[in-house]
C-alpha cells in the first residue's frame, strides 16, 4: 500500500488527507495528523472521498476519452486527443477572426487548481485577448472579494482558523459552519469547550446547526444584514463602544458612516430585521466589548444584491472597534470552494489580472503584459458569470469553454443558462465526469483529471497553500486541466500568433515539472504585492508543508494574521469606512409570491453532486429532494408532510414534496442547493422541461461584485394535485447502477413530478464490500400515464422475469410488481417493488426494502395497497451518523437511558452507539437531540431534523 498526502477538494477549509492506494485504485483516505487546517478530522463527505474515487458507480461516471457530437442531442462519439484540440482551436480561431475575441468566453471554476488557473487566465487575456472568463467563485467569493478591497484595500483575509481559540465573542452571519465548514466548526466546537465564557451570536433567518451553539440568535429577515449591521454601530456609537483612538490613527471615511447609520435607530432595525431590540443591543455590546471578536461569514452575506456592502457594512465593525489585527479578532470570510483563493490569487476573474491586480488600472495591465510577454492586456471588462451566460443566449458570445463546473445545475435562471448553451455555436466542456447536466449541452467533451489524480496547489479560507499530489496514474485518456489548456494554446498559438513564441512553455509530458513551471510563473507575477510568495517554492512545501501568505523572498514563514501594525495596502495606508445604505432584497415578497425562497448546503453533499451523488450512502440524512416550510404556513393552506407543491417564481416553477420545519421561520421556504435536473426533473402543461431549484432563483446581482442573489427569491407555493402517484425502488448490479439510473432520469421527462436518488445499506466505512447500491425513483401525474412507460421502468429494475409477482388493476390505473431474492442464510428479502397508481403502502414497504429485512411471510401481501404494513415492520428510522449508520430512532432510545447533564448524556450516548465519534459532523445535531430530551427541555419538544 502507497501513502500520498493530499488535500479535501470539498469546503474551503482546505482540509489535509493521506490517500492510500495499491497500483491504479484508491483504496482508502484518512486526514492528515500534521495538516494545519484539520489535523487529521474529516467530515463526512471527506472521509467517504475513497468510496466516490473507487466506487463501481463513480467508475461508471467518469468521462474517460474526448467525444464529439456531430448534432446536439445525439451521442457523443469517442475522437483522439490531437483531433479534439485541432477542432476546438480551429472553431475558437475561426469565432475569434470572424467576431472579435469578446465573441468567445471561458467559465471556469474555483474546484480548479492555482496552475490550472493561471493557465486559462493567461490563455484568455494574454493570449486570446479577451477578459471573457469568469468562474463559478462569482457565486461563491466576489462579493467578500469586494468587501476586503473596498474597505481594507486587498483581498486579504487577515484572521485564520487559530483565532478561534483566542476569540472571546463569535459572531456567525449567513453562515451555517456546522453543515458547510464542519472540520472548522469542530475546532470551533473545542475552542467553546475550552472557554466556557465565550459569547456566540449566529445571525441568520434559519435556526440551523450552527445556530444551535448560539448564546444569542438573532432571526434576521432574509437581506437584512445590513441594517442590522448599521443599527449594531449606530448603538455603539451611542453608548461610547467604539475606539476613537485606532479610527483616527488608522482609517478614513468615518464621519460619512457616522452620519449615515445615525438613521439606523433601534427602532427602525426591530423592524426591518424583525428582532427584539433588547437583542440588538446584546449583540452590539458582546460584539464592541468582547476582549477580542471574530466574525465568520460566507453565501449569506455574498449572494445578494447588497453582498458588498454587507460585507463592508461588517467590516466597519470590526474597524471602529478595533477588532482587528490580533489574536482572536477580525472579519473572516469563510472560502466555499477548495480553491476559490487560489483563484483570486492569480486573476481568475473577469475583473482582476494576476496578483490582486485590478484589470480597470492601465498601470497594473501594463505589468501583467510584461510578465507575460504580450502588447497589452486588453481594457475592456469582461463578461461575469451572468453576464456571460446572458450574452450567449442573446448571440453575442458564439463559443463557449466550460472547465470543472456544472453551469445547467448551479447557476441562477436556468431557462436563460440553458437558453445560451443551446443558442451558443460551439460548446466544449472539459470534465471528470460525464453525467453533469452541463455534459449534455456540449460539442465537445474532454476528460479531466480530478481529486487523487491531479498534481499542483490549492489556497484555503486562512491563505495557507497546500500542495496536491496525485496518489494513481490518470485513468484512461484523461489529463490535467492546466496541461488541457496548454495544448489547446499551442494550437490556438498557430492561428493567432503565428510563428511567434509560445506564451506557453510548460512541459506538459512530465506533470510535476510542468505543474511546477507554472506555479513558479505566478510566484513571479507576485513579487512586491500584498500576497507576494516569492520566498515559497515546491521544494520548501515539500519540506515544511502548508505555508500561508504572504511569504516573500527572506522570509522565514508566513504572516498567520494581518494588519497587526494598523497599515493597510491602500495609497494612505488607512482602512476605509464604507457608507452603504439598506437596500432590500431583490424580490420582496407580494402578494402573489408570498413567500422568500432560501437556499443552502447540506450536511453530506457538495455542490451539484457529480461526485458525492454517486454514493447511496452520502443520502442517508437527507434522502430526496423537498422543500421546507414552518408548519404555521403548510397548516394554513392545508398541506401535510410529503404533499406535492408547486413552487413557482417569475422566472420558473417546479414541483417537490413540502415538509414542516420549525427552524423555517413565517411566509419563508428553504431547498437545497444541490437539487438540479439529474435528480428532479419533470415536465410543465406546456411541455417545458423543468430544471431544479435553480429555475427558481433570480439572476440579479451586486452591482460591484456581481455576484447573483441565489440567497432569496420571491416564490409561490400551491398545493400540486397529482392523484396518480409512482414509487419504485431497486438494488442493482454494482456494474449497471449509472445505466440504470441514467435510464430513469430520462424517463423523468415524461411526468409532471419525478425525482431519482440512490441509496445505500450504509455498510462500515471499514466494509467497503458490504456496501449495495439501490436506486428509488418518485413520480406523479394527473392521470395514469401509458402502460409501456411503466412497463419500461420494471424492466429497469428487473421486474420483467417470471420470477416477479405483479397486479394490475387498469380500470383504476393501478399496477403493482415486486421480486423477492434468497439470502445466503436461507431469509428471503425483497430487492425490487414498483407501485403505481397508489403508493399508500410505500412507508413500509420502503422500510422493507433498504433495511434488506426477511420478506419470505409476506408473498402477495406485498401488493397490498395498503398503509398499514400485513406483518409489522419496524423502521430504524432516519441516518444521522453516516459514519456508523445510526438513526434517530436509535438515538432517542438510548437518550431515554441515559442521566446527568447533557454534556454527560451526550457522553454515554457516543459510548454506546459511537455516533460522533468519528468524523464528528454529526455532533451539532446529536447536541440538538440531547437538548430536546434533557430533563430542561419543555415536555412537548420535538426533533426537527431539516435539510438546512
Amino acid at each position: 500500500m502507497t501513502e500520498t498526502k493530499s488535500t479535501c477538494p470539498y469546503c474551503g477549509v482546505g482540509c489535509g488527507v493521506i490517500i492510500e492506494s495499491q497500483g491504479a485504485q484508491i483504496t482508502g483516505v484518512r486526514g492528515d495528523p500534521t495538516h494545519p487546517a484539520n489535523f487529521g478530522r474529516l467530515c463526512t463527505k471527506g472521509s467517504t472521498l475513497h468510496l466516490t474515487a473507487a466506487s463501481p458507480v463513480t467508475l461508471q461516471t467518469r468521462l474517460l476519452h474526448p467525444l464529439h457530437r456531430t448534432r446536439r442531442g445525439e451521442a457523443a462519439l469517442p475522437l483522439t486527443w490531437d483531433a479534439a484540440l485541432g477542432m476546438a482551436a480551429s472553431r475558437f480561431a475561426d469565432t475569434i477572426e470572424q467576431h472579435g475575441p469578446d465573441a468567445v468566453g471561458f467559465y471556469v471554476s474555483g474546484q480548479l487548481l492555482t496552475e490550472d488557473y493561471y493557465v486559462f487566465n493567461k490563455l484568455a487575456k494574454g493570449l486570446v485577448g479577451t477578459n471573457n472568463i469568469d468562474t463559478n467563485s462569482r457565486l461563491c467569493m466576489s462579493s467578500a472579494v469586494a468587501g476586503y478591497k473596498a474597505t481594507l484595500g486587498a483581498d486579504a483575509p487577515p484572521a485564520c482558523y487559530d483565532d478561534v481559540k483566542h476569540a472571546q465573542c463569535l459572531f456567525f452571519v449567513g453562515s451555517n459552519a456546522a453543515w458547510a465548514h464542519p472540520i472548522l466548526f469542530r475546532r470551533i466546537e473545542d475552542a467553546r469547550a475550552a472557554n466556557p465564557a465565550m459569547k456566540v451570536i449566529v445571525a441568520d433567518p434559519r435556526r440551523t446547526d450552527t445556530a444551535g451553539m448560539a448564546d444569542l440568535f438573532l432571526p434576521i429577515q432574509p437581506g437584512s444584514d445590513v441594517m442590522l449591521f448599521n443599527g449594531m454601530l449606530h448603538l455603539m456609537l451611542r453608548e461610547g463602544w467604539v475606539d476613537a483612538a485606532y479610527i483616527g490613527a488608522h482609517t478614513s471615511g468615518f464621519d460619512a458612516l457616522k452620519a449615515l447609520v445615525a438613521d439606523c435607530t433601534p427602532e427602525r432595525v426591530s423592524a426591518v430585521c424583525g428582532i427584539p431590540e433588547a437583542d440588538l443591543a446584546t449583540a452590539a455590546q458582546w460584539f464592541a466589548t468582547s476582549r477580542a471578536t471574530l466574525s465568520l461569514y460566507c453565501q449569506g452575506l455574498n449572494q445578494s444584491t447588497s453582498g458588498t456592502a454587507k460585507n463592508a457594512a461588517l467590516i466597519n465593525l470590526h474597524l471602529a472597534t478595533a477588532q482587528i489585527g490580533k489574536p482572536g479578532a477580525g472579519p473572516f470570510s469563510l472560502t466555499g470552494q477548495p480553491n476559490a483563493m487560489g483563484g483570486r490569487e492569480v486573476g481568475g476573474l473577469a475583473n482582476l489580472l494576476s496578483a490582486h491586480r485590478d484589470l480597470a488600472n492601465p498601470a497594473h495591465r501594463a505589468e501583467v503584459a510584461a510578465l507575460w510577454g504580450v502588447a497589452d492586456v486588453p481594457a475592456r471588462p469582461g463578461k461575469t458569470a451572468v453576464e456571460m451566460f446572458q450574452a450567449a443566449a442573446d448571440g453575442e458570445i458564439r463559443a463557449l469553454w466550460i472547465a470543472c463546473t456544472n453551469p445547467a445545475q448551479s447557476m441562477p435562471d436556468q431557462a436563460t443558462v440553458r437558453r445560451a448553451l443551446e443558442r451558443a455555436e460551439f460548446v466544449v466542456v472539459q470534465e471528470a465526469f460525464a453525467t453533469t447536466a452541463t455534459a449534455q449541452y456540449a460539442d465537445l467533451l474532454l476528460p479531466a483529471t480530478t481529486w487523487g489524480e491531479k498534481i499542483g496547489t490549492v489556497t484555503n479560507s486562512e491563505r495557507r497553500i497546500s500542495r496536491v499530489r496525485s496518489a494513481v496514474p490518470a485513468p484512461g485518456q484523461t489529463r490535467h486541466d492546466w496541461a488541457i489548456g496548454v495544448q489547446f494554446a499551442h494550437q490556438l498559438e498557430a492561428r493567432l500568433r503565428p510563428g511567434a513564441p509560445s506564451l506557453f512553455p510548460y512541459a506538459t509530458d512530465d506533470a510535476d515539472a510542468g505543474a511546477e513551471a507554472v506555479w513558479n510563473e505566478h510566484r513571479e507575477t507576485t513579487r512586491g504585492r500584498d500576497l507576494d510568495i516569492t520566498g515559497l517554492s515546491w521544494a520548501l512545501l515539500e519540506a515544511n508543508g502548508p505555508q500561508q501568505w504572504p511569504l516573500p523572498e527572506g522570509a522565514a514563514s508566513g504572516k498567520v494574521r494581518l494588519y497587526e501594525d494598523g497599515i493597510y495596502p491602500t495609497p494612505d495606508g488607512r482602512a476605509r469606512f464604507a457608507a452603504h445604505a439598506w437596500q432590500p432584497v431583490a424580490e420582496p415578497r407580494e402578494s402573489r409570491y408570498p413567500f422568500g425562497l432560501t437556499t443552502g448546503r447540506l450536511r453530506d453533499q457538495w455542490h451539484g453532486m457529480s461526485r458525492t451523488g454517486t454514493l447511496g450512502r452520502l443520502f442517508g440524512h437527507v434522502a430526496e429532494p423537498s422543500v421546507q416550510m414552518h408548519p404555521d404556513d403548510m397548516a394554513q393552506r392545508k398541506l401535510q408532510n410529503g404533499d406535492l407543491v408547486h413552487l413557482t417564481s417569475k422566472r420558473g416553477s417546479i414541483v417537490v414534496p413540502v415538509q414542516a420545519d420549525t427552524n423555517i421561520g413565517l411566509s419563508q421556504a428553504f431547498m437545497a442547493m444541490h437539487w438540479g435536473s439529474e435528480y428532479l426533473s419533470g415536465q410543465s402543461s406546456t411541455g417545458e422541461r423543468l430544471s431544479g431549484v435553480n429555475a427558481l432563483t433570480t439572476s440579479a446581482y451586486c452591482p460591484t461584485s456581481k455576484q447573483p442573489e441565489l440567497k432569496h427569491a420571491a416564490v409561490k407555493i400551491l398545493k400540486a394535485e397529482m392523484p396518480w402517484t409512482l414509487l419504485a425502488l431497486a438494488w442493482l448490479p454494482a456494474d449497471s447502477a449509472l445505466a440504470v439510473r441514467t435510464a430513469l432520469s430520462e424517463l423523468m421527462q415524461a411526468f409532471p413530478f419525478a425525482s431519482c436518488v440512490p441509496f445505500s445499506n450504509n455498510a462500515p466505512l471499514s466494509e467497503p464490500g458490504r456496501e449495495r447500491t439501490g436506486v428509488l425513483l418518485r413520480a406523479a401525474a394527473h392521470e395514469a400515464p401509458p402502460d409501456a412507460l411503466i412497463e419500461r421502468v420494471e424492466a429497469l429494475l428487473g421486474l420483467a422475469g417470471s420470477d416477479t409477482l405483479r397486479y394490475a388493476d387498469r380500470k383504476r390505473g393501478q399496477r403493482r410488481a415486486a421480486r423477492l431474492a434468497r439470502r445466503a442464510d436461507g431469509a428471503s428479502t425483497l430487492e425490487a417493488i414498483v407501485l403505481a397508481g397508489d403508493t399508500s403502502a410505500q412507508g413500509w414497504i420502503k422500510t422493507l426494502l433498504q433495511e434488506e429485512l426477511p420478506a419470505q411471510t409476506y408473498g402477495r401481501l406485498l401488493l397490498v395497497p395498503s398503509a398499514k404494513a400485513p406483518v409489522a415492520v419496524q423502521s430504524r428510522g432516519k441516518t444521522v451518523c453516516t459514519c456508523f449508520n445510526v438513526t434517530d430512532l436509535a438515538i432517542t432510545g438510548r437518550l431515554a437511558q441515559c442521566h446527568g447533564t447533557d454534556e454527560d448524556r451526550l457522553a454515554q450516548l457516543q459510548g454506546a452507539l459511537r455516533c460522533g465519534t468519528n468524523c464528528g459532523s454529526c455532533l451539532p445535531e446529536l447536541k440538538r437531540m440531547v437538548r430536546a430530551t434533557g430533563p430542561l427541555a419543555p415536555k412537548a419538544a420535538t426533533i426537527a431534523i431539516a435539510a438546512i
